[in-house]
């Protein structure tokens, strides 16, 4: 029988409590309500039924927000998820009651738990005590965001640590300490005795030598030695199997709440220091002895190979890590000197041939005098690697819904802007003198509006029509254009192979991408040179990780353009795909080029990669899932656009478009097309139209994103009294933005912004016949 307090435990409960505040105003207001039905006072009625059906709205609102709140915490839930689910540990997600909404490869393959069930359940007897862990872990982490306890369990130990996530979530992940800590070789098989203890003295782990040392398990150190506490260097007596052992101890602070003790064999007259320190080689923890001054005097074996060292000989710390943020000098004096907290650092080695990140942990001892530092190190690649990709991420997302909602506001000008500029050239012919500053005001709108269109697909919200087409068939087709592009000086080389696979992306998106990276290169040689496109197709069986981005398996048809130019540097590489970042000088460039080919090629699946070397050129390289479908029929026709007709039309158009000056061209132009328009504001100005059942309306044209009620919503409860009635939706924004809302309403279709006067009524115009 379970314990009844374990029973109430939040992280064992899958109730669903509704908000007390929401309860509490649904209550008020329901019985406002009712005492204003049968109160005999009208006046006070009056006030009651105003009071209820105030306290019903609130309750509303917070209702809505509490539902926002929720989406929000699942798109955090989603986002945290795509990192950990190639991590080696086991790693869950769970909300305040500890109902897992997520689970890791690893943790799906190591625990048999299930989504919706607890993550005590799922944990089970795997070490003591599990709901009084999870439960004070997870208090922690509400108070300050991020909490770790190691536990002990039947075999090793196990680290346990939480992140909050949101408000209601958390991200837990397990870590084997005993494989991580121990890659080459684990503590059971060092010929020194090695225990872990907590910080109240309980022994954790020991290993094989500790055992026959002692002659069996111990549970606590008082049981171990004779003249506690223990001091780190010095000589202590261990009640040994065999009787009273001398050792100098060395201690090494591993984690918080956590240290490794070791027992080092003396040689000759006992001292006050550790003087054996070629046994550290011995040792599976990287250690340094560091002078204060930050002079390496002894550097064990799996120490030398995180630092890329040799040897030791004159290696001074400071030339060896960096990115400390202060001179490491610095660092080591204010820690032999025992000021300040003695917390862990984190740098990079800097002479590792690639990205190295170390945790150095550091304590005190004194040799013949003099204050030593011991350095602990602890291989932090991973951890900054993945805290990397999560800023990163981060960050290409903050831009991207930035750029998206300069372009949908770009979009809304652009639409008044070239519609009412349409308005104006149906009223002027070609011998008017003001004709040709309209025909300029219509060009400059459409650049500005393909200037839009690369800041949508760098966001990935640009209006896409996918297609299945042969990679090869597309650069034949282009051929001649890239080589007017880049100009007699330049060799343009298309390289193929034999193997033909098609891809699903937008045709003349693809294009443009190919046409940016070509410019690129060649604007990157002035004095001439040879632009290589390369095309392949590539099949790889496991993923594959490049510049913090993972390629699932699979085949891909792979798209590369190399130039022999002048290079990026290292620095600004990981910067070419923001927008407006761009190496060019002032006026040679927008800097949307690049932004615009992520965009587009990460909205069609795939992925984008750069390679430069200064002096010797840069290499793009584009990975296209091979979609498995037949090409088209070429044969077949196209279905002809619908053609924009000037006999009066008729027909009864319910136009609701927030942007007053849109919704005036828009309503213009329908009149003009023999269209009654009757026009909202917004949705709910356009409800309260449509309760007069006497109107008639053929269509409704009507705006996506709007203040209060968007546009698919406001429609499927207008639909449900008028089922009959098409609909136009419009927006800034992309299609693929709401087409599962979309979807759900009938005899739809989408208008994207900007559009002109004759794609809006041949559009409405196809709608009603």
């Amino acid at each position: 029988m379970s314990h009844p307090a374990l029973s109430r435990h939040p992280l064992t409960s899958k109730a669903v409590i509704l908000a007390p505040r929401l309860v509490y105003l649904l209550a008020l207001a329901v019985s406002a309500l009712a005492a204003a039905l049968y109160s005999p006072n009208k006046t006070l009625g009056l006030f009651l039924l105003a009071a209820g059906t105030t306290l019903l709205a609130l309750a509303a609102v917070i209702q809505l927000l509490n539902r926002r709140n929720a989406q929000a915490q699942k798109s955090l839930h989603d986002t945290i998820s795509s990192f950990v689910e190639l991590d080696a540990s086991p790693s869950f997600t769970t909300d305040r009651e500890g109902v897992i909404g997520y689970r890791n490869k690893a943790a799906k393959q190591r625990f048999r738990a299930t989504d919706g069930d607890t993550l005590l359940s799922a944990l089970g007897d795997l070490f003591a005590s599990p709901a009084a862990t999870l439960y004070r872990l997870q208090n922690k982490a509400l108070a300050k965001g991020f909490a770790r306890e190691d536990v002990v369990m039947r075999r090793g130990h196990m680290r346990l640590s939480v992140h909050q996530i949101g408000e209601n979530g958390f991200l837990w992940r397990l870590e084997d300490i005993v494989e991580k800590a121990n890659p080459g070789r684990s503590a059971e098989g060092i010929s020194l005795p090695m225990m872990t203890v907590s910080k109240s003295g309980t022994v954790l782990f020991m290993n094989d030598a500790m055992r026959r040392l002692m002659g069996g398990r111990e549970a606590t150190l008082d049981r171990i030695f004779t003249d506690l506490p223990l001091r780190p260097g010095e000589v202590h007596e261990v009640s040994a199997a065999a009787g009273p052992v001398k050792a100098q101890i060395c201690t090494i602070e591993s984690t918080v709440g956590r240290s490794e003790v070791y027992l080092l064999p003396l040689t000759g007259e006992p001292t006050a220091a550790p003087r054996d320190w070629d046994l550290f080689d011995e040792l599976p923890v990287p250690l340094l002895k560091v002078t204060p001054g930050g002079k390496i005097l002894l550097c064990n074996r799996p120490a030398r190979d995180l630092l890329g060292l040799d040897k030791t000989d004159d290696a001074v710390l400071s030339d060896l890590v960096e990115g400390l943020g202060r001179p490491v000098s610095d660092w080591l004096e204010t820690a032999a000197k025992n000021q300040g907290e003695h917390k862990s650092e984190f740098v990079r080695a800097s002479k590792q041939p690639q990205e190295v990140f170390l945790q150095i942990s550091l304590t005190t001892v004194r040799e013949d005098g003099e204050t030593i530092l011991v350095a602990v190190l602890h291989d932090a690649t991973k951890l900054k690697t993945l805290e990397a990709q999560f800023v990163q991420s981060q960050k290409m997302q903050a831009i991207g819904q930035l750029a998206g909602g300069v372009a949908h506001d770009f979009n809304n000008l652009l639409t008044a802007i070239s519609g009412h500029c349409d308005l104006l050239l149906l009223r002027h012919d070609q011998g008017d003198q003001d004709f040709g500053d309209l025909v300029q005001i219509h060009q400059n709108a459409n650049r500005a509006a393909s200037l839009v269109g690369q800041l949508l697909a760098f966001s990935r919200k640009q209006t896409l029509q996918p297609e299945i087409v042969e990679v090869r068939d597309v650069l034949d087709d282009l051929a001649h254009l890239l080589g007017r592009l880049v100009g007699e000086r330049i060799t343009l080389t298309l390289s193929h192979d034999a193997e033909a696979h098609t891809i699903r992306a937008d045709k003349r998106q693809l294009e443009q991408v190919i046409m940016n990276l070509v410019v690129n290169a060649r604007d990157a040689m002035p004095d001439g040179g040879e632009v290589k496109i390369e095309t392949r197709v590539e099949e790889l069986s496991k993923p594959f990780e490049r510049d913090r981005a993972v390629v699932p398996p699979g085949k891909y048809v792979v798209v590369s353009v190399s130039d022999q130019g002048t290079g990026i540097a290292p620095d600004k590489l990981p910067k070419i795909f923001e927008p407006f970042f761009t190496t060019k000088r002032t006026g040679e460039g927008t800097g949307l080029g690049l932004s615009m080919a992520y965009g587009i090629v990460k909205q069609t699946g795939g992925f984008i990669f750069a390679d430069s070397t200064i002096g010797s050129g840069t290499r793009f390289t584009l990975f296209f899932p091979v979609h498995a479908a037949e090409l088209p029929d070429l044969a077949e026709a196209p279905k002809p656009l619908p053609q924009p007709t000037h006999s009066q039309s008729g027909g009864v158009v319910l136009l609701v478009e927030d942007e007053a000056p849109v919704r005036t061209f828009a309503a213009r132009a329908l009149r003009m097309r023999g269209y009654t328009v009757l026009e909202a504001e917004n949705a709910e100005e356009a409800l309260s139209t449509l309760e007069d059942l006497s109107l008639s309306i053929d269509v409704f044209v009507t705006d996506v994103i709007m203040p209060g009620m968007d546009g698919p919503s406001w429609v499927a409860r207008a639909l449900e009294d008028r089922p009959g009635v098409k609909v136009v939706f419009v927006s800034g924004y992309a299609q693929e933005s709401f087409t599962e809302q979309q979807a759900r309403i009938p005899n739809s279709v989408f208008l994207p912004k900007p559009f002109s006067l004759s794609e809006l009524t041949a559009t409405v115009q196809d709608q009603i016949h």
